[in-house]
């Protein structure tokens, strides 16, 4: 597939502010600037991309602009101590409908995927969370998908029309579904019905209020090293640090929390997109937001050059296995931890068949919180949701 066919080059405007021989990444970087240029799959394992749509987004009105303004500061970056290379594949053309955007970007998607190459994607919507599913779909995939948002995007309504606020509603509704969990991290209570909380429990999904989040940070780290796909709607940072979003509001992450919080993720292998939505300039203060955002990218860089390639494999030397031994499970609950970054995961139950099945999916990346809750016999909430699952 020619993939530039969907794509515009990224704006003279944009490209004229970098500075030759700066060594910053809109100098290393490449970067699709003019037509017949645009860069080969084989130059690059990062690839950056803008989808200027708003059509889904709801009270913003204008996030469209987002992905040239977050280039602005980006551009001006200093790259990291890196050996991946960074691709920045231009605008996607919107579509005439917000289908035919969805379409592109899915195709898009797959083909980098099963390239082994990163998407990032800066919208736009967050609508576009489904096109990024969608991408999964077509390459048959089983996925985990995590969004950090401050609600759950799952309003059911008479419309069927796809937007911000119930793409999550239309993923569960697809058949077959690839989807084998959903995290949701820093919800607001009081911006989500009890009826979609009762839904999530019934569904199996994980949701974390963000007080939850912020009594122990460190916590979020497993969570976003489980995704295959995470969706940032920057909705979920505090408006006096990210004041661009047409739905900020006065409480949410800080902008420390999430550069940490992308780069834990970018650091997970199973990690194969990202996607960053609902920045909207027009309700920028001096460009606050896009500059976060900018950097919000440049620590998904970061973290996707810090891979250590540590998954627990059978007799593998590079882990230490403890089992622990459990009133409910005769054969324990076993625990793997990294010699190389003490990182930490447990092997749920599920027998030989749904091994291969769900290959990706059985070893559940944890905390040593986990392992001490087991050591008191009781059963690690993370396992527990994984395991009616999987049974």
């Amino acid at each position: 597939m020619d993939l530039s066919i969907y794509f515009e080059p990224v704006p003279i405007s944009v490209t004229n502010l970098i500075t030759p021989g700066k060594t910053c990444l809109g100098d290393v970087m490449r970067i699709y600037r003019l037509e017949g240029q645009f860069p080969q799959t084989s130059d690059y394992d990062i690839a950056l991309i803008g989808v200027p749509d708003d059509r889904g987004a709801i009270n913003n009105e204008g996030c469209n602009d987002a992905p040239d303004e977050v280039r602005k500061y980006l551009y001006d970056l200093y790259q990291g101590s890196w050996k991946s290379k960074i691709a920045d594949l231009g605008n996607l053309k919107p579509g005439h409908s917000e289908a035919d955007t969805i379409f592109a970007l899915a195709e898009v998607m797959a083909l980098l995927i099963g390239n082994k190459i990163l998407p990032v994607i800066i919208g736009g919507s967050q609508s576009l969370t489904y096109a990024m599913y969608k991408a999964y779909e077509q390459m048959e995939k089983i996925i985990n998908v995590v969004v950090i948002d401050p609600r759950f995007d799952l309003k059911s309504e008479e419309t069927t029309d796809l937007h911000s606020r119930n793409y999550l509603s239309q993923i569960i509704l697809l058949k077959p579904n690839y989807l084998f969990n959903y995290t949701n991290i820093g919800y607001q209570t009081y911006f989500v019905d009890q009826s979609e909380i009762d839904l999530m429990s019934k569904l199996l999904f994980d949701s974390y209020r963000l007080g939850q989040i912020n009594s122990d940070f460190k916590e979020i780290e497993p969570l976003v090293r489980n995704a295959d796909m995470i969706s940032f709607d920057m909705g979920a940072i505090k408006s006096s640090e990210a004041p661009g979003n047409g739905n900020a509001s006065p409480n949410g992450f800080t902008g420390e929390q999430a550069c940490q919080a992308v780069r834990y993720a970018a650091m997970g292998e199973k990690l194969s997109s990202i996607g960053f939505f609902e920045l909207n300039p027009s309700y920028d203060r001096n460009g606050t937001t896009a500059y976060l955002l900018a950097e919000m990218i440049w620590y998904v860089f970061e973290g996707f050059n810090q891979r250590k390639n540590d998954f627990p494999a059978p007799n593998s030397d590079e882990f230490i296995k403890y089992t622990v031994p459990t009133a409910d499970f005769k054969d324990g609950i076993i625990f793997f931890k990294s010699r190389k970054t003490d990182r930490w995961w447990m092997e749920v139950i599920c027998g030989d068949d749904n091994q291969v099945k769900f290959a990706s999916h059985y070893m559940v990346p944890c905390s040593y919180k986990d392992y001490l809750t087991a050591c008191n016999n009781e059963i690690p909430d993370r396992w527990w949701q994984v395991y009616q699952k999987l049974m």
